[in-house]
């Protein structure tokens, strides 16, 4: 199981970073209506609920929701996103996956997977082609 899970996060990864380094820098300010986060914050959400998710929901580390300031360049953003992804790929690799852990495994890539999907719709309001997602 823990291969197919690790296969499944490295997936995740590659493609969530790839739709992060897709949107023009110009762009992380953009939002497609007032009432949502603009880009950079959308996807430093998407960054931070990874650790808090694998913290909580995979780990078993309960910790409060206490998310840090917001990245200020694209640059820092995909630092952040790639700093998180590792920290949490090397954690898997050492878990002993329980039925729990591993509903709460899916759980976070499912929350990674919507936002990402908004982030996706983002690029495409600005006239960005997303990344092919790898299947």
């Amino acid at each position: 199981m823990k291969e197919i899970i690790l296969k499944d996060f490295a997936r995740s990864k590659t493609y969530t970073i790839a739709v992060a380094e897709t949107m023009p820098e110009k762009d992380y300010s953009f939002k497609p209506v007032d009432t949502v986060w603009n880009f950079m914050e959308l996807t430093h959400h998407l960054a931070y609920a990874l650790r808090w998710m694998q913290d909580n929901y995979v780990t078993g580390n309960k910790s409060g929701w206490l998310p840090p300031q917001v990245t200020s360049s694209k640059k820092e953003l995909i630092a952040y996103l790639t700093l998180t992804f590792d920290a949490i790929e090397k954690e898997l690799e050492e878990i002993n996956f329980t039925n729990e852990k591993i509903s709460g495994f899916y759980f976070m890539l499912e929350h990674n997977a919507h936002h990402r999907g908004q982030a996706v719709t983002y690029l495409r309001c600005c006239g960005v082609t997303p990344p092919e997602f790898p299947f």
